[in-house]
């Protein structure tokens, strides 16, 4: 699999919270530049995004971040306001007290909830899998399989640990033929890209490819 496969699997990110304009600007241009997946950006950089990028690159937002414990109504409220202004893709966050008590048909609903207030347009479900037992995420893998969501996501990447390779087999498995996998946090590398990748995964959540790419690009010593 060469990079530029690779590139195009991937949602170039920028979640931090003292990103600025002129940081996701400048993710916009590596997006167009190295045709990503998609850019994923705080919700409050939507809007001048899609002015600046166009149809030239699909825009990623998340809701409920990091934590996924904000009401049902607030994450709807977040979505709709975020495909409003003009985002292509929405990655959602849990209630992880849920998963912890069993609530798995409130998982579900407010999965769905969320996926009728994204007006058709991408969600994913991102279940925080470090935080969680192997029980644990197959019951999720069922929720999401259920609600009409279009991926399962394995991390925020601001918790205690990022995507395993074991947790992509395991989503692998236990999901619907309908329901994408999305590998994110941690990937550091061309070859982990690529096993996520043969693994199962159809998207990776990740900043570093583009700039393992850029520095394929720079002269030997540069």
């Amino acid at each position: 699999m060469d990079i530029q496969e690779i590139l195009a699997k991937c949602d170039h990110t920028l979640l931090t919270q003292t990103a600025t304009w002129r940081d996701i600007q400048a993710l916009c241009d590596d997006g167009m530049k190295y045709r990503t997946a998609s850019v994923c950006i705080p919700a409050s950089f939507v809007k001048q995004a899609k002015a600046y990028v166009g149809d030239k690159l699909p825009i990623c937002t998340v809701i409920g971040f990091p934590n996924g414990y904000d009401t049902t109504a607030a994450k709807c409220f977040m979505a709709s306001d975020a495909v409003e202004n003009g985002a292509d893709e929405i990655d959602m966050v849990i209630n992880i007290g849920w998963a912890k008590e069993g609530k798995w048909e409130d998982i579900t609903g407010e999965i769905a909830a969320v996926k009728a207030a994204c007006k058709g347009k991408l969600l994913k479900v991102i279940i925080e899998t470090c935080l969680l037992t192997d029980e644990e995420k197959i019951h999720l893998c069922k929720c999401v399989s259920d609600s009409g969501a279009d991926y399962i996501k394995t991390s925020t990447g601001f918790s205690t640990a990022g995507a395993t390779f074991h947790d992509v087999e395991l989503f692998a498995k236990h999901v619907a033929p309908h329901v994408k996998i999305k590998a994110a946090g941690g990937i550091s590398s061309l070859e982990d890209g690529e096993t996520f990748l043969r693994l199962g995964a159809s998207r990776l959540g990740t900043s570093r490819i583009v700039k393992l790419a850029k520095a394929m690009e720079r002269p030997e010593g540069k």
